[in-house]
């Protein structure tokens, strides 16, 4: 088994930034806060640095969260954004334990790999009305974060991740601003409402329960530790109780909690080639509507079923792998 330690090692530029990082108050100081982590495999002796950094964005006097991270000294080839769901934030993305982290497989790959908090969520400045980061609001956070990512890298154009709502929001507003794309994956579309419910509370009340409640279970309902390791799951659950904690914004949750007859993602608007991934055992999808999706989407297209699959694929330990190999396939087409 291979066995990771992981350093964090910080540039303070000045007490000022220390105490900014802090309290996860970025200002244009923490764009020099420059963060790398030292992760050693001592059975193939392999050394990896990453490079992490902070950029600010601040959008309708809303401080959103931009971190991007990649292997340090390594050049990369390209930029992809991962957008996050309803509920928890970026953090999903990295959980750190043996290779499971999709940014750090990515960035292996030579991607520099940015991660955005849509406002109200995670490190993302907090709204005092959740039901303001909608589907269509987050969609300006991502124009408002692509915009910053071309602007560091001098790259014109980015390639997007998202994931459950995010592919939602990734696909209002790559329909938009298709220019700015290179290629789209929709990890767990949410192609229509997912049952019509009344959502009152503009927040939601967030709980480790919650947290590990899309994670398959046994017939007993207890978690199924051969799909998804313990070790796993209490990583993901205390990541989005620390970034995300008791209360995260219900405007994409009341957007998808319509009858399944609401078209969420209109694909045929949707002009840049986009992948298509998911589990064939996830609760949130209409298999049906998915296997007819492929016909709706651009040339260069591609659909992707994972059989045994749930909505966290990327972190299920026999699919995983595949998960990652597929998604990397794609996109260096």
């Amino acid at each position: 088994m291979k066995k990771y330690i992981e350093v964090l090692c910080i540039t303070i530029v000045s007490i000022s930034v220390l105490f900014g990082c802090a309290n996860n108050k970025l200002d244009n100081k923490a764009n020099r806060v420059n963060k790398s982590i030292e992760i050693s495999d001592k059975k193939s002796a392999v050394n990896i640095e990453y490079s992490y950094k902070e950029y600010n964005v601040k959008r309708n006097d809303i401080d959103l969260h931009l971190d991007c991270v990649s292997v340090k000294g390594k050049k990369t080839k390209k930029d992809i954004l991962l957008i996050h769901g309803v509920t928890y934030s970026s953090n999903e993305f990295d959980t750190d334990y043996k290779d499971y982290s999709l940014v750090r497989k990515l960035a292996k790959e030579g991607y520099a790999v940015w991660r955005l908090d849509i406002a109200g969520y995670g490190q993302s400045g907090k709204v005092k009305d959740g039901f303001m980061p909608d589907t269509d609001y987050a969609a300006g956070d991502i124009t408002a974060a692509t915009d910053k990512i071309t602007k560091v890298s001098k790259h014109k154009k980015i390639d997007i991740l998202g994931w459950s709502w995010g592919t939602a929001t990734v696909s209002r507003f790559a329909t938009k601003h298709s220019d700015k794309l290179g290629k789209i994956v929709l990890y767990a579309p949410i192609l229509y409402g997912i049952g019509d419910y009344k959502v009152k509370e503009a927040f939601h009340h967030n709980s480790w329960e919650h947290a590990a409640d899309d994670f398959q279970k046994k017939a007993d309902g207890s978690l199924d530790y051969n799909i998804t390791e313990k070790n796993v799951i209490d990583i993901f659950c205390s990541n989005c109780w620390h970034y995300d904690g008791e209360y995260s914004p219900n405007g994409g949750r009341r957007d998808l909690c319509v009858s399944s007859s609401v078209q969420i993602i209109d694909l045929e608007k949707l002009s840049n080639p986009t992948l298509i991934i998911c589990g064939d055992n996830d609760p949130y999808l209409y298999n049906d509507k998915i296997k007819e999706s492929l016909k709706l989407l651009p040339k260069g297209s591609k659909l992707e079923i994972i059989k045994g699959a749930s909505h966290v694929a990327m972190i299920e330990k026999p699919y995983y792998h595949d998960f990652q190999d597929k998604l990397t396939s794609f996109l260096d087409k």
